[in-house]
């Protein structure tokens, strides 16, 4: 009998483990799809409301999982995201560097939703769940924009949010609002599904059911407060696309190309105002490094004073010291240079090697670079009439470059841009949203001045004006609202954010301690119970 029962047992022992793996691989699955609904609400597709549902998938796979699963599905999860989000990067280090960049930092990004995803899980059977497990989203989004060196916030939840329902919330919180409230509805929805799954009634079917709508309402609510109308006057701007070669990392030895394309180009816009084609402009913007400035420039004199009104000129700046700086040179057309601002936020790796002889070992052009010079701020710059709040290409993702700016006076925000080293895929297009939120955020319009576009004229509620296509000459001339009104976004700063964070930071370390304090008491009742026993 005994014989029997074993070989039954040998027999039916695989089902078992079968029924475990079956699970897992389920989790990991619907983890990973929706990492992909996430990259795929992200621009140039306008699929907004993919991101929710992205963070309602996550919910769901997190529901009743341990902090150790949490961080590995969290890693699914953040891998199926940046592994596509991050694909243009091959475009400029593909060819010398192989996949190794592109892979490297898609895994740095997702180990900060792994890091999320533990520590949503220990926090997800609190009362109130979505609202904790939204809270600590934002703590890890904010820290990859911090560390290390200087963190990557490329890729944050409310980018893809340039338009839809939560978009006017930046101009409420800023940024970080907008990833709050997207990421608090799709956990409320997974909350909700969880609850009539479970046929709750009453409180917790309620807290579900808020999560849900209160973000959605709190955004509808905000849409009329977004002001576009202007409250200081108006200028007509021009933004010079002169193009660029797809080459990728080869783009460094062709300075000379960029200059010639821009100076060319704007020969071709200055014909097309004496023509009558296009309106005489106030303000003339060149991209981000459309040209080298070292000393006095007589090409460019000539060309800013054929137009005839100032120009932001995007330029890498060669100092008297030997240094150079990615900076927009503020031109006049009688006077010349008059003013300069340098790029605050320097992309690492690129326009700074960190660590550099350790970097060496992996990188093959060293020792043709040099490390460019911090600028500081705030990153404001005359035009003429004009003052003009600058964020130069990367430092758009950064919150404090325009805020500080806009508190500084800036009445329209100009984003000077450098996209040729990625290809035609979608970096240009993600970088725009950002444009686009950045001026709901401060109620100012934008232009976005790109050396093989996408350039783009942004009105102060995020709507694109006009745009160009990729890999062209081309020129955007447009009347744009000038505004030195403030939105609540820009007078409180990052206080809503710190808020937030404090509040899921809370959560969590009640609940550690909560579980901590339960241990020791049961260890405690476990023990007494043994002594009480007789021998």
């Amino acid at each position: 009998m005994t014989d029997t029962m074993s070989a039954a047992a040998q027999q039916t022992s695989p089902a078992p483990s079968r029924a475990r793996l079956l699970p897992v691989a389920g989790l990991v699955l619907a983890a990973a799809a929706s990492g992909v609904l996430l990259f795929l609400s992200h621009p140039p597709r306008e699929l907004w409301w993919l991101a929710p549902l992205a963070f309602a998938g996550l919910g769901l796979v997190l529901h009743g999982r341990r902090a150790r699963a949490g961080f590995g599905l969290g890693l699914v999860f953040g891998l199926a995201f940046t592994l596509p989000h991050l694909v243009w990067i091959n475009d400029f280090l593909g060819a010398q560097l192989g996949l190794a960049p592109w892979l490297a930092l898609s895994t740095i990004v997702a180990l900060f939703a792994a890091l999320a995803g533990a520590a949503m899980a220990v926090v997800a059977p609190l009362r109130g769940g979505p609202v904790w497990m939204a809270a600590l989203w934002l703590v890890f989004e904010t820290a990859r924009g911090a560390v290390p060196l200087n963190g990557f916030p490329w890729g944050r939840v409310a980018y893809s949010q340039p338009e839809g329902v939560f978009t006017s919330l930046a101009a409420l919180g800023g940024v970080p609002l907008v990833t709050f409230a997207v990421v608090l509805t799709g956990f409320g929805l997974a909350r909700l599904v969880l609850a009539v799954a479970d046929r709750a009634r009453g409180r917790a079917l309620a807290i579900a059911a808020l999560a849900v709508v209160v973000p959605v309402a709190a955004g509808g609510i905000m849409w009329p407060f977004i002001g576009t109308a202007s409250t200081s006057g108006t200028v007509t701007v021009a933004a010079v696309q002169g193009n660029a070669p797809n080459v990728g990392l080869d783009l460094l030895g062709m300075r000379d190309v960029l200059r010639r394309n821009h100076l060319a180009e704007s020969e071709r816009l200055q014909a097309a105002i004496e023509s009558g084609e296009q309106p005489r402009p106030d303000l003339v913007v060149w991209p981000e490094t459309a040209t080298a400035v070292v000393g006095e420039d007589p090409g460019l004199d000539a060309m800013v004073e054929g137009f005839g009104v100032p120009a932001l000129i995007g330029a890498l700046y060669g100092r008297d010291d030997g240094k150079s700086e990615n900076a927009v040179i503020s031109w006049d057309p009688e006077t010349g240079q008059d003013g300069r601002y340098a790029k605050q936020e320097l992309v690492p790796f690129a326009e700074y090697v960190p660590l550099r002889p350790i970097a060496a070992w992996f990188t093959p052009f060293l020792d043709n670079t040099a490390d460019m010079r911090w600028g500081s701020g705030p990153a404001v710059l005359d035009a003429g009439e004009v003052r003009a709040g600058l964020a130069i290409c990367y430092e758009v993702a950064y919150d404090y470059v325009l805020r500080d700016a806009v508190r500084d006076g800036a009445e329209l925000l100009v984003i000077p841009t450098n996209n040729a080293w990625y290809g035609p895929g979608e970096m240009t297009y993600q970088q725009l949203s950002m444009s686009r939120l950045r001026a709901v955020e401060h109620g100012r319009a934008a232009v976005v001045a790109a050396t093989s576009g996408v350039s783009a004229i942004v009105a102060p509620d995020g709507s694109v004006l006009q745009e160009t296509g990729l890999y062209t000459p081309d020129s955007l001339v447009a009347d744009i609202p000038l505004r030195d009104t403030t939105t609540i976004a820009t007078v409180v700063g990052a206080w809503p954010e710190w808020i937030i964070i404090g509040a899921g930071l809370a959560a969590l370390l009640g609940r550690i301690g909560w579980r901590v304090r339960g241990r020791g008491s049961s260890r405690g009742s476990s023990g007494r119970a043994e002594s009480g026993r007789s021998p």
